[in-house]
């Protein structure tokens, strides 16, 4: 009777031990074991709206996991914490456990992809690059110039160059096109206040915005960027002097999709309101998106008495500054002879 009594009782301690145990051996795995990637390349999405269920059946459908999909439900749910998952695209490493996963997703580390603003890209070109890129989402349709500026808020009258500061932007996909510009603007607006506050004196700028159009000419103009501050101090004389600023990159924009490589004597006589061979003064809008260091040197020009610069012909991109027009001519004339030499 005793013996038949302690059967009894140990097929009992099996009966309740043994499912504890399968649990607990099956949370530890479910604790420690890696989700099934080889590299950093996979994705994985958590699209907006979906819930824990969702997402789990999604992770063991893609075969990121063996592990049955409730598991990472049901761990969730006790965590108390499920309803914080943000949508977005994630980079699944090799070595995370289905609790990292949940953690990443919950704290939001979704992909960043780049974006490159070239300093010296015209808006357009940001706009078409815009259109091209496959993580933006596009909302403004077609993407022009007047639209952008009506979803910035911005006055009718306004024109989009130059108002977006060149530099590499991270975003998560599904980043709308507004969005992003909204971000670029932001930026470029915040940099042009700040250094306009740390302007020199005495500079021939009425507004924050006729300094922004003269640090798209010095971008055009600099292929070096330690030249930047020496081609403002030549513009801002000349501006002072009353003479015509005469620079090639205005005459081309103001060409538009007439220019094709090669600017003529008849482009430069070609009367437009950015030709600065005809006309006097600053051209009525920026030529192309300045960078910080373009602005800071439209703000902040060097000393000199230099009224004329022409590239030297080498190929480091520098150029030679005179401050007669006698230097100048002989400085041009070394100038071509390089390139004819080539």
């Amino acid at each position: 009777m005793k013996v038949s009594l302690k059967i009894k009782i140990l097929i009992l301690l099996v009966l309740v031990v043994s499912p504890v145990l399968f649990v607990w051996s099956e949370y530890q795995r479910f604790l420690t074991t890696p989700v099934q990637v080889e590299s950093d390349e996979v994705i994985f999405t958590v699209q907006r709206g979906a819930n824990l269920s969702r997402i789990s059946q999604a992770i063991y459908q893609q075969g990121l996991s063996d592990m049955p999909s409730f598991y990472l439900d049901v761990y969730g749910r006790l965590q108390g914490n499920a309803h914080l998952i943000k949508a977005g695209e994630y980079r699944i490493r090799p070595g995370s456990t289905l609790p990292d996963l949940l953690e990443q997703f919950i704290e939001g580390r979704v992909v960043q992809y780049p974006i490159t603003i070239v300093e010296g890209m015209t808006s357009q070109q940001l706009l078409d690059q815009l259109a091209a890129h496959p993580k933006i989402r596009q909302t403004l349709t077609p993407l022009t110039g007047e639209a952008v500026i009506a979803a910035l808020g911005k006055p009718e009258d306004t024109h989009p160059e130059g108002w977006f500061l060149p530099e590499t932007y991270h975003f998560p996909a599904e980043t709308s096109d507004v969005q992003f510009l909204k971000r670029a603007h932001r930026k470029m607006v915040n940099t042009l206040d700040e250094l306009w506050q740390q302007r020199a004196d005495n500079l021939p700028y009425k507004t924050p915005y006729e300094a922004l159009i003269m640090a798209s000419i010095i971008e055009k103009e600099s292929g070096v960027p330690d030249e930047r501050p020496q081609i403002a101090g030549v513009f801002v004389r000349r501006l002072e002097k009353g003479m015509r600023l005469q620079t090639d990159p205005t005459v081309i924009y103001g060409m538009g999709d007439r220019y094709e490589g090669v600017i003529r004597r008849s482009d430069l006589n070609t009367d437009t309101p950015y030709n600065t061979y005809t006309r006097f003064g600053l051209p009525p809008t920026p030529i192309a998106l300045p960078s910080r260091e373009s602005i800071e040197a439209a703000l902040n020009p060097a000393d000199g008495d230099a009224l004329y610069f022409v590239a030297t012909g080498e190929a480091d991109g520098r150029h030679t500054f005179s401050a007669t027009l006698e230097e100048h001519n002989r400085a041009v004339r070394v100038y071509r002879q390089r390139i004819n030499e080539r």
